[in-house]
Parts: C-alpha cells; sequence; structure tokens
C-alpha cells in the first residue's frame, strides 16, 4: 500500500512515465535468451538521488540495490532504503563486485549504476569496469533501463548552466535485455585484467546503445522546439561575426518568420537552394524551413559555377536563396550571374514581402503556439539535401530525413559529454555535413555556439577562440595545422575537446597540439551520405592512429577486395545512413541504398577493441605491377621524411607497370633517396616509394579543407 501510494504522489509530481514494460523478462525464465539460474542485472544512468527510488518503485521485480557506501551517511537515505533491499559497496573495490556476483549467482535481481556517481554534465560519464565484469563473470541478464529527466529536478547535480525545475518530468525507458560476452582465445588465453577490461568496454556500449535508442522520433523543427522548452525562450545560445549572442526566443521568431517567407517562394517538400555562409539567419532558414516541409538545398559556394550549377540539376532545384550582402563580400558576383534557370532570391528583397498580415501572424499566433503553427511532416521524410564535393564526378545530392540528422546527433550525444558548460566554435561551413550536424547539436542540447564565416582565417580564429572562451573545436586536420602556426600558446586554454574529421590527422599536427596547448586531438571518421559521423575517438575510448570506435547503432561489414590482406571494402547500415542519392542524370529521383547498406569505398580494418585503422579509399590504391599500393603509405613516408611541409600522392597511368605513383610536395629539397632511408626505417616496401617527385608551392584544397585529388590526378596525367 505505501509503495502504491508513492506511485501515485510521484505520479502527481514528477508525471511519471514508463515505458518498455514489455521488455522485462518474465519471472519463470520462459523468455528468449534470458538465464534461468542467475538474477537480472539492471543497470541505468545515473542522473538523480531519485533514480534509485524511482526504480524501485516502478521496476515489476523485486531486486536487491546496489549502493555507494557512502549513501549510508545520509539518515534520509537510509530511511529510505529500509524500504528495499540494498547491497552497500565500494565500486573501486574487487572485493565488492564479488558480493554482487553471489547475489546473481542465488538467482536474485540486482540493480547497479555502472556509472557509480550522479551525472555532473549530464550525459554519460565513466563506466566502471566492476558492472561489466559482474554480467560477464555470471552470464547474468542485462535489462537496461533509461532515466530521462530526473538530472533537472533539484535532486540532480548539474551545473548552474542547465535547466532546473522544481517538477520535472521523468520518464523511464527499459530497453530489450542483452548481454555480455567475453570472447575467448585458444591460443592465448586473456589475462583477469583483460577480461576484465573488455568487460567494462562492453557495458560502456551497452550504456551509449541504450541512451541513442531511446532518442525521441521527431522533426528538426521540433527537436529545436522541445529544446526551446526545456532550456526555456531566454537562454542565450548563438552569436556571429556580430558578436551579440541570441537567445533561443529570439532564433525561434527568426526561424517563424524565415519559414513564413520560403513558403511564398516555394511547394511544401519542395528542394530549395540555399548559398548563406555561416551566420545566425542561415541556421534560422535552415530551421523556418523544416517548419514548413521546405527541404534545404544546402549549396557549395566554393565549388564554382558549374560546381553549384550541377548540384542544382541533381536535386531539381528551381530557386535559390541567397544573400546580397554576402554575394557581395564573398566575390560571387561572377558565379551567380553565369547561374542558368534558377530564380535567385535574395534575403534583402524577400524581407520586404513580410507584410502587416505576416506580422500579426507571427507576433500574435505563431511566436505563442509554434507547434499548432508549423506544417506537419514525417520524421522519415527529406529534410536536407547535401552535396558530396564531386571528387568522383559530378556532386551527387545526399538525401537526409529527419530522422538520420537527429540520429547521429543521438550517436555523438552518446559517446562524447558535450553539455551546456561548452561553447562551439564553428567555422566549417554549414554546406559540408560536419559543419551542418555540428551545427544543430548545440542548438538541440542547449550548448552555446559561435559561427564563424571562413576557415581560411588561419590567424583570426585562434584569437576568436580565445577571446569568446570557446571550449569545443570541429575542424579538419590541414585547418588545425595552420592555426596552430599562428596561435599563442595561451589561445586555446580554454579548448578541452579538439575533434578532426574529413580527412587524416596529420601526425606531426597531432604533436604540436599536444606539445604547445597541450590538448589531444580526437579523431573521427564520417561521409556525408553518414550525416556524417560514423565513428569517433572518445575522451573514454581512444587509439592513436585509428579513427574511433563504431557510434551506436550502427551496424559494418567487411568486403573482401583482392590485393588487401588485411582488412576490407566498408559497409554500414543504421538510423544515420542517408536516403539515398539525387544524380544528375535522374534530376530529383530518389536513388534509395541497397537495402540500408551504404558502400563507403574505404578500405579499414577493426581490431578486436572495435578500433577502425583506415587503410584508404578503394580509388586511392594504386595497382603497380599487379600489387595494390595505399596512396596513404606513400603519403605517410613523405610526411615522416619532412614533417614540416605538405605532400599528397596521386598516380599515372604507366604501359609497363599499369600504373605509376607520383608524389607532390612543397618541400624543394625532398629527394627519393630520403624517402627510401624512411620506408626502410618504418618497414615498407620498395613499390610504395613515390618514383616521382613533383615540387609546388602549395597543395590544391577543396572548400571543406579536404586536399582537392581531382586536381592532382590531372597534374599527375599531365606531369
Amino acid at each position: 500500500m505505501l509503495a502504491k501510494f508513492l506511485r501515485l504522489i510521484c505520479k502527481i509530481l514528477f508525471r511519471v512515465k514508463v515505458r518498455g514494460l514489455e521488455n522485462v523478462p518474465k519471472e519463470n525464465g520462459s523468455k528468449e535468451n534470458i538465464s534461468k539460474t542467475n538474477g537480472l542485472l539492471i543497470v541505468a544512468n545515473h542522473e538523480s538521488f531519485l533514480d534509485g527510488f524511482l526504480l524501485g518503485l516502478y521496476l515489476p521485480v523485486t531486486a536487491t540495490f546496489v549502493v555507494h557506501t557512502t549513501v549510508l551517511k545520509s539518515w534520509w537515505f537510509r530511511q529510505f532504503l529500509r524500504l528495499t533491499p540494498y547491497l552497500a559497496v565500494d565500486p573501486t573495490s574487487p572485493l565488492a563486485m564479488k558480493k554482487v556476483i553471489k547475489l546473481l549467482e542465488a538467482g536474485q535481481n540486482v540493480v547497479i549504476f555502472p556509472e557509480g556517481r550522479i551525472t555532473l554534465t549530464g550525459a554519460l560519464m565513466k563506466v566502471y569496469d566492476g558492472p561489466g565484469f559482474v554480467a560477464a563473470k555470471t552470464g547474468a541478464t542485462i535489462l537496461p533501463v533509461r532515466v530521462d529527466g530526473a538530472a533537472e529536478s533539484y535532486f540532480g547535480r548539474l551545473s548552474n548552466e542547465h535547466p532546473r525545475k522544481i517538477l520535472p518530468k521523468v520518464t523511464l525507458t527499459i530497453q530489450p535485455v542483452t548481454h555480455i560476452d567475453i570472447p575467448q582465445n585458444a591460443h592465448a588465453p586473456l589475462s583477469a585484467k583483460q577480461r576484465r577490461r573488455i568487460a567494462g568496454e562492453g557495458m560502456r556500449s551497452v550504456m551509449q546503445h541504450m541512451l541513442f535508442q531511446t532518442q525521441k522520433s521527431r522533426t528538426l523543427f521540433e527537436a529545436f522546439l522541445d529544446a526551446v522548452d526545456k532550456f526555456d525562450g531566454s537562454y542565450k545560445l548563438i552569436e556571429d561575426l556580430n558578436e551579440v549572442e541570441e537567445t533561443y526566443q529570439a532564433l525561434l521568431k527568426k526561424s517563424l518568420a524565415l519559414g513564413r517567407l520560403a513558403t511564398k517562394i516555394s511547394a511544401p517538400a519542395e528542394a530549395v537552394g540555399v548559398l548563406m555562409p555561416n551566420v545566425t539567419n542561415t541556421l534560422a532558414l535552415i530551421l523556418g524551413m523544416s517548419a514548413f516541409n521546405r527541404i534545404p538545398a544546402m549549396l557549395n559556394y566554393t565549388s564554382g559555377t558549374a560546381g553549384m550549377q550541377n548540384a542544382c540539376i541533381a536535386a531539381n532545384v528551381k530557386t535559390v536563396i541567397t544573400s546580397r550582402k554576402f554575394i557581395e563580400t564573398a566575390k560571387l558576383e561572377n558565379e551567380i550571374s553565369h547561374l542558368d534557370n534558377l530564380n535567385i532570391i535574395y534575403l534583402e528583397d524577400l524581407r520586404a514581402q513580410f507584410n502587416v498580415l505576416d506580422r500579426a501572424w507571427l507576433m500574435g499566433y505563431a511566436l505563442h503556439y509554434p507547434r499548432v503553427a508549423m506544417e506537419v511532416s514525417e520524421p522519415s521524410k527529406p529534410a536536407v539535401v547535401l552535396f558530396t564535393s564531386g571528387s568522383e564526378g559530378k556532386p551527387k545530392g545526399v538525401v537526409h530525413s529527419h530522422q538520420s540528422i537527429l540520429a547521429n546527433v543521438a550517436q555523438i550525444m552518446a559517446i562524447i559529454d558535450f553539455n551546456p558548460t561548452d561553447k562551439f566554435m564553428m567555422a566549417l561551413p554549414i554546406f559540408h555535413a560536419f559543419g551542418f550536424t555540428g551545427s544543430l547539436l548545440p542548438l538541440f542540447n542547449g550548448i552555446k555556439i559561435l559561427l564563424f564565416p571562413s576557415p581560411l582565417q588561419y590567424k583570426v580564429i585562434p584569437e576568436v577562440i580565445y577571446d569568446r572562451g570557446c571550449t569545443v573545436l570541429f575542424s579538419t586536420s590541414t585547418f588545425l595545422g595552420n592555426y596552430a602556426k599562428f596561435a599563442h600558446p595561451y589561445d586555446f586554454y580554454k579548448l578541452r575537446l579538439v575533434i578532426a574529421g574529413a580527412e587524416k590527422l596529420n601526425d606531426e599536427v597531432r604533436k604540436t597540439y599536444a606539445e604547445k596547448f597541450g590538448i589531444r586531438i580526437l579523431e573521427g571518421y564520417g561521409t556525408t551520405e553518414c550525416a556524417p559521423v560514423l565513428s569517433a575517438n572518445t575522451p573514454m575510448a581512444n587509439l592513436n592512429g585509428t579513427v574511433g570506435q563504431f557510434v551506436p547503432g550502427l551496424e559494418h561489414k567487411l568486403e573482401s577486395v583482392p590485393g588487401i590482406e588485411n582488412g576490407g571494402l566498408l559497409h554500414v547500415r543504421g538510423e544515420n545512413v542517408m536516403m539515398g542519392y539525387y544524380l544528375f542524370d535522374a534530376p530529383g529521383v530518389l536513388k534509395p541504398t541497397d537495402d540500408g547498406w551504404y558502400n563507403t569505398g574505404d578500405i579499414v580494418e577493426v581490431d578486436a577493441q572495435g578500433f577502425i585503422h583506415i587503410k584508404g579509399r578503394v580509388k586511392r590504391f594504386a595497382k603497380i605491377a599487379g600489387e595494390m599500393v595505399s596512396l596513404e603509405v606513400v603519403e605517410k613516408i613523405a610526411n615522416t621524411a619532412a614533417p614540416e611541409y605538405q605532400h599528397a600522392a596521386s598516380s599515372q597511368t604507366d604501359v609497363q607497370r599499369g600504373e605509376t605513383i607520383v608524389l607532390f610536395t612543397t618541400d624543394p629539397a625532398l629527394k627519393r633517396e630520403d624517402l627510401q632511408m624512411v620506408a626502410k626505417n618504418l618497414k615498407q616496401p620498395e613499390i610504395a616509394i613515390a618514383r616521382k617527385i613533383v615540387r609546388i608551392d602549395e597543395l590544391p584544397l577543396l572548400g571543406t579543407g579536404k586536399t582537392d585529388y581531382v586536381t592532382l590526378k590531372q597534374m599527375a596525367e599531365a606531369a
């Protein structure tokens, strides 16, 4: 009766909702894959002092709670613990876990918080190895439970930057059961320490998958509205070079106004070109178009007239929204004037169409009831069209749904502890997948963001990072190397997370950031088709020389490639994978993926710990005298021989050998003998040494910061 009374009180105060009760195994163990001898191991994220209390009230099974010994010092907690069985342990003690193992082997259910402490960030914190070892040792069935909302109460331990509510809404989501299995190696048995570490990684993976799989299904604009509700409209969130921090309410107002204007020049579900820089209005336009079921097609203004024209043809874009001020500042008048069969709309002119009725609609209705004012769309419908760089021909339109973009945001948030105490520096262009998702992620999670118009301002950006107190930087290896040249050692004093993607991280850049700034760069891996993140090194799991482990919820398979012994061609499938392509030859016609699988075109090797080693792109292998040689290895040899210079490898046709490797370098003194000496030290074969060395002043780059290998291939054939 007391439990019923307490459940009623919690239902009234915290509006507690329990989902997934069907996933709780039956007591008789009749459910498939459920252990009939051992108890159930219930694991949950730890948001507040309420967590154990709520789990005890709402879980339909009797369980013993594992609590930290320090909890017993509180008189209040001792009174609550009288209502349920509990075991007080020190999670850092190996002996403590033996007591938990005995309970499970005796058939008792056990509840444990693998983090061992209440979160201070709102995200997943360090996961101890002990709970994973217990699960693996006993073979217990694991029941993950996501606690959501309790951290916002005054029973949580979040910082002042996080929103607090007296009576927040709390949701308990029970996930399907799982297990942790430690692979056995008959030739080299694992030590106890290795088994414990592998089990700990398995538990961390369970927790990350739990956080990802409990995401809500919604559109981009609905995700934005949820953030407005959670963090309050007066919360200062975003700024650009105008140096004015704008609130959620101001961004909402702009989004609704720009979305309303977009409806005047386009039809529902129409792809509309967006040719805009990194400014607040660009994100407001994207959100506004999402609110009114228009699909922004993000045009790459560095690709020239032909690149933009071909992209518009592929996505069947008829109208392009841009800014006259931007076109003049970026000196794009010539490119715009040569775009054919497109209706170019300038925001400055479009604002004049926002009449008295529109203002009345905005201020008297839409701003107060945005969920009613918006046009209904499905999360599975197209949300944005991003474009490939055209390195394999004409640009392809990559169609992402609301679901795929938000799935990738959830995947990233599940593995890295971004939180409202952070401030993003976003200099990567929003038309690039890394910049697009990287800009939306902070908006949906109450994290401040500074939009910077160009990543090429190598001297200015370090100063801006210092001046504005940024803590997170997304960039590419090339850009990071250039920032380091001009940055004062103290400019990056507040940066806590520097994440590199889009191209291989140069070892010299990694070393420079460690020695000059005391920063560990976390290397990730992504593709436009995957929204974009497939994997990343994280503060909890990092291995230099790799691109980290796969994000939760992503399946992968490797296809063998003739001539490649270790690794294979990577295919992936998951919620973050694109809907399909728009192609130049079939404008506006969606070419879907093959049963959800996407061929990345990359040769990778996945080690026993799940870390991904990229060998190179299939098209970046040269076939020399019948052998496959990675051009990535050729570049690694050159980078080791002359780390202070830039190098890139390509190939040219050779009648006798099939292909010949050409190395482009900015080093005026690099000789083949230098490469031979390094190759010998690195134990690389003679065939991986470039036959020809071409000296150039600087490597050609794409607007995203990647090396322009298409241009280099043309230069190689002409060399």
